[in-house]
């Protein structure tokens, strides 16, 4: 779950020299590679499993990051087919700039928690972020992470944040800073509830709280086809899996609101 902070004259040259080679244009095997949120990674993965049990021939490649990152990528030049964003205003302005092929679709709204590994967050909900125990408080990077402005505003509406300043500890992407809280690098942590229901989560043992709504701005996670994706019709049928019934279900087991 770890990643690394790349700035973007390199992450252009490593997406169009090594990792997304020319795409031929009949491809035997057709391959779609897809912008993922981080929170994404446990339900993408799921939908990506059943979607290529039904479709052998089409090779989906997730990868998982920052929308804020992706956002600037994208607007480089990275060649990806499709965007899965936490926040939903990143693939509007992208349509804004003709940068992309169909209209933006929201896929879900995300919700935002408090988990912790040695600690019980729904007995003192936010106030466990100043339990003496609580040494190191992780969030994603608010500039440009969705989850991480939202775990923002939420301290702020708490009035805690200038309490708690000195204890963050701030993770590159959602899924980062889950892992600060699973190894125990942190103490608390707010993350996404599509990771914290994740079987990795689970495992480490961890208890979460599920922060009010009311606290940050909605987490609208929208979708869009880029202009990569012009020629490949394997891009638009994932893309209308999404849609489905199916898709919605599995969303729906991360917690993710349909």
């Amino acid at each position: 779950m770890t990643n690394h902070r790349w700035n973007l004259p390199f992450v252009g040259a490593l997406l169009f020299s090594v990792a997304f080679a020319p795409r031929a244009k009949h491809p035997a095997s057709p391959e779609v590679v897809i912008a993922a949120a981080a929170d994404l990674k446990f339900a993408m993965d799921s939908l990506v499993a059943v979607f290529s049990a039904k479709n052998p021939s089409i090779t989906i490649k997730p990868i998982y990051g920052s929308s804020g990152s992706f956002f600037e990528q994208i607007n480089n030049g990275a060649p990806f087919d499709l965007f899965f964003s936490a926040d939903i205003d990143y693939p509007k302005k992208l349509k804004e700039s003709d940068k992309t092929l169909t209209e933006v679709k929201q896929y879900a709204t995300g919700h935002l928690v408090l988990w912790s590994k040695s600690l019980d967050p729904a007995h003192q909900q936010m106030n466990t972020l100043l339990d003496p125990a609580v040494h190191k408080i992780a969030i994603a990077n608010p500039a440009h992470a969705p989850y991480g402005k939202r775990a923002e505003e939420c301290l702020h509406y708490y009035k805690l944040y200038d309490k708690i300043k000195d204890k963050l500890v701030i993770g590159e992407n959602i899924s980062q800073t889950a892992q600060y809280a699973q190894s125990g690098a942190a103490d608390v942590a707010l993350i996404a509830l599509s990771l914290a229901v994740s079987p990795t989560m689970k495992q480490a043992g961890g208890k979460y709280w599920l922060v009010p709504a009311a606290s940050h701005q909605p987490l609208q996670q929208g979708f869009v086809l880029l202009t990569h994706a012009k020629d490949n019709a394997a891009a638009a049928q994932f893309a209308a899996f999404i849609g489905t019934s199916t898709a919605a279900a599995i969303l729906k087991s991360f917690g993710f609101e349909p």
